[in-house]
């Protein structure tokens, strides 16, 4: 990468204004409109497929050895080391050798002839080096012959047969768009339609374009470029991608353009998009390791998609099963806690709130509900402040507990829009000092670049509770931030244990 933060881009945009937000969804083309309406699902990632992949063979190779060798050699022989060695051995061996013949590239997973000619050989070298070692080693007699001759061909029938299913499999999931990256170019005219070719040339590119955005007129950035529309400006792209499905966007615009690319990374890297610049058109030429490739395009990585691949999969079983535990751990204090709201005042126990979720879509979250019911204020346009009337009492202290967050456990486990940990997520109108948040700070929606959470960075570190100055939601988004960018496990671990103790040290803060 470039080594460019979020922070890097709030600097560098101090001296400049920020393009306005709104509330209201803004207006796109028709063609724009239709694009975007289309029925899209979620992309599979090829990084967990081939791993998963990876798994699967090594267990089933595993598995298959282990039977062999319980049903016709145990009985008769019994133990017998060097086998159970070579029990131990071949399937990472195997692994090794598939690894080497490019067994695990998304694209060969498509193919048949070149995927099973690289899988025969491949296999057979795995047990040539096994009888090898057998003889060097001088464990000839020792080694079964058989268990590895019957390992060896029902292995090979069972793994082609594997093979043969998985082909099929991906070839469904390519032409449902499931394994697609989903692109969109930013810039037009020649170096665009150079660009456009060259993706579209390439028979087993993964990049499906949907279409181009420029803020230059038709004259220097025509209709269409290489047969790709053009759906609007950078503005537009924004929208376009809250409203659809867009895993990568390309910047065409040249590198010695510096204002007009620092310009459109200002508005684009709020999204949860990599974002690519492209360097086909380039004089100035770096190594080649420098650069990535989309397909034979070179490209400089500017801004990756946080918490992609395997690190997904890690924070939804975290979500799941730490989320899970505390549901039922908490169960005794949700029934005190609902019988105490219901006795107190009249109205529902639970407050259902729209606030801003990952990318900026709205979702409804759940809390106890803490104000009596007809001075419940959804919107959050008027923040609480110390002593407001519009709370309760059980609501006071359910509040300065944190208690009446506790419901979103439930959108953590059922719903799936939250996160255990993550950006607290706002409501649509909250403000600071009568501003709402994102036009105090420059870049505000980047929070949303991943699931909001329960509890986060910011929160174990003072910042919760009332916003009632810009400099409090301003420090509240840095820290956000600085969560995103080195998001971990560990980061996850440890801002859930720090968080009862935050709780206590900072309970002034809420109201």
């Amino acid at each position: 990468m470039l080594g460019i933060t979020g922070r890097d881009i709030l600097k560098a945009a101090e001296t400049a204004p920020s393009p306005a937000a709104s509330d209201e969804r803004r207006p796109l083309s028709d063609l724009a409109t239709r694009i975007a309406d289309e029925a899209v699902g979620p992309v599979y990632s090829p990084v967990v497929l081939s791993g998963l992949v990876r798994l699967v063979e090594f267990a089933a190779v595993l598995a298959l050895g282990a039977t062999i060798y319980l049903a016709w050699v145990f009985p008769t022989h019994g133990v017998q080391w060097p086998s159970l060695i070579g029990l131990c051995a071949v399937p990472g061996l195997t692994l090794a050798a598939f690894q080497a013949a490019g067994l695990y590239n998304i694209h060969v997973f498509r193919t048949h002839v070149a995927q099973f000619s690289r899988l025969f050989f491949a296999w057979t070298l795995v047990f040539l080096v096994a009888m090898a070692a057998a003889f060097f080693l001088k464990a000839g007699e020792e080694l079964s012959r058989l268990w590895l001759g019957t390992w060896y061909g029902i292995g090979l029938v069972a793994l082609t047969a594997g093979r043969v299913g998985l082909a099929q499999l991906v070839r469904t999931l390519s032409r449902a768009g499931r394994l697609q990256r989903r692109a969109v170019v930013v810039g037009g005219g020649e170096p665009a339609e150079e660009l456009i070719r060259s993706i579209l040339a390439q028979s087993e590119s993964d990049v499906t374009i949907c279409g181009t955005f420029d803020d230059r007129t038709d004259e220097r950035s025509p209709a269409h470029a290489a047969h790709v529309p053009k759906l609007g400006t950078v503005d537009d792209l924004l929208e376009f991608a809250r409203r659809t499905r867009v895993d990568l966007v390309i910047v065409t615009i040249p590198m010695t353009a510096e204002k007009r690319v620092l310009d459109m990374l200002r508005k684009l890297w709020v999204l949860p998009v990599d974002i690519r610049l492209a360097a086909h058109t380039a004089k100035l030429r770096f190594r080649p390791r420098a650069y990535s490739y989309i397909g034979n395009v070179p490209v400089l990585d500017v801004f990756d998609k946080p918490i992609q691949d395997w690190d997904i999969v890690l924070k939804w079983v975290f979500d799941k099963v730490v989320g899970t535990a505390a549901l039922i751990a908490l169960a005794p204090l949700f029934i005190l806690t609902a019988i105490a709201v219901k006795l107190d005042s009249k109205g529902p126990v639970f407050f259902r709130q729209k606030r801003y979720g990952f990318n900026n879509e709205m979702i409804e979250v759940f809390k106890f509900r803490s104000m009596y019911t007809d001075m419940s204020d959804a919107t959050a346009s008027k923040l609480v402040s110390k002593g407001d009337p519009r709370v309760t009492r059980v609501g006071r202290f359910i509040r300065k507990t944190s208690i009446d967050e506790l419901p979103q456990l439930f959108n953590v486990v059922f719903k799936g829009n939250l996160s255990l940990v993550g950006p607290r997520p706002h409501a649509a109108h909250a403000k600071a000092a009568d501003k709402l948040y994102d036009d105090v700070v420059d870049g505000y929606f980047a929070r949303h670049k991943v699931k909001p959470g329960i509890t986060g960075w910011a929160q174990i570190n003072g910042w919760r509770g009332e916003t009632d100055t810009p400099e409090k939601i301003q420090r509240r988004v840095e820290h956000d931030l600085y969560y995103i960018e080195n998001w971990s496990v560990l980061f996850d671990l440890y801002i859930l244990a720090m968080t009862p103790i935050s709780l206590a040290k900072h309970r002034e803060n809420a109201f």
